[in-house]
């Protein structure tokens, strides 16, 4: 699935514009105003928005105050497209939370620079995260917001790991989201599901009890959730690049250099 770009302005002539530069490499959603961004963001899977600070009723800046202030919405880094030529309306669109400020007329392969390179950074960090098996959920957030969403949602995650019928409702329950807003919010903040981030949880814990060496493999399966060590194994291997026996030899060696 391409990565997805919404881009608002009231302008139709820059909406095309802009639609044209980036379709062949990415999915675009268009909106001439904030009410209309929002019913797209209630609705799609969105990893960047692009928008224009001068527009009627909810103009750039609070828009990107009221995004980067939503639970929902904040890990979507936010463009702003300007023609103000000033010091201070740059720093007004940073304080409210823009990720990158860009000013009118734009050079179009600056534009797609800084697009590609926001959506490739965050992207290394999730790859990061989902192969390393020690490294924190945490490492994926851009705001105080997703930190402490992400540590709420793995502590319950962990807490409750031994359910092997844990799923999507329950955290979207905890959550306190729909279960839609949870899964768009999951989806693009860590490019996993949450079947995949409940997986990748499980096998991080595993990880550490291989590496405590109190329990066989057959019981660390079945504490962190797997009704199957087949499919615990498997599942280790896609993520970590090794089996869990490999993996336990693999410790043994670093501890030996």
């Amino acid at each position: 699935m391409n990565e997805s770009i919404l881009i608002i302005d009231d302008n139709k002539e820059i909406l095309e514009l802009l639609s044209d530069v980036f379709e062949e490499d990415y999915t675009i959603y268009t909106a001439e105003n904030g009410e209309m961004a929002q019913v797209i963001l209630d609705n799609e899977v969105i990893h960047l928005i692009i928008s224009d600070i001068m527009m009627p009723g909810i103009d750039g800046f609070e828009l990107c105050k009221l995004l980067k202030s939503n639970v929902n919405y904040c890990h979507i880094p936010i463009i702003l497209l300007t023609s103000k030529n000033t010091f201070n309306a740059q720093i007004e669109g940073l304080e409210n939370g823009a990720d990158a400020y860009i000013q009118k007329p734009f050079s179009q392969l600056l534009l797609r620079t800084q697009v590609a390179n926001l959506l490739k950074n965050r992207l290394k960090i999730k790859d990061h995260f989902a192969s390393s098996p020690f490294e924190d959920v945490r490492v994926m957030a851009h705001s105080k917001t997703d930190e402490i969403f992400l540590k709420n949602l793995d502590e319950y995650i962990r807490k409750n790991m031994k359910d092997t019928d844990l799923d999507v409702d329950q955290l979207a329950y905890h959550m306190h989201m729909s279960r839609p807003t949870f899964y768009r919010k999951i989806k693009s903040l860590s490019a996993l599901s949450p079947k995949e981030l409940i997986d990748i949880t499980r096998l991080k814990k595993a990880a550490s009890l291989i590496a405590e060496n109190e329990y066989s493999l057959y019981e660390i399966a079945h504490m962190v959730g797997y009704r199957s060590q087949s499919v615990f194994t498997k599942s280790f291997q896609r993520y970590f690049k090794l089996a869990p026996r490999d993996y336990f030899n693999s410790l043994d060696k670093n501890e030996d250099q």
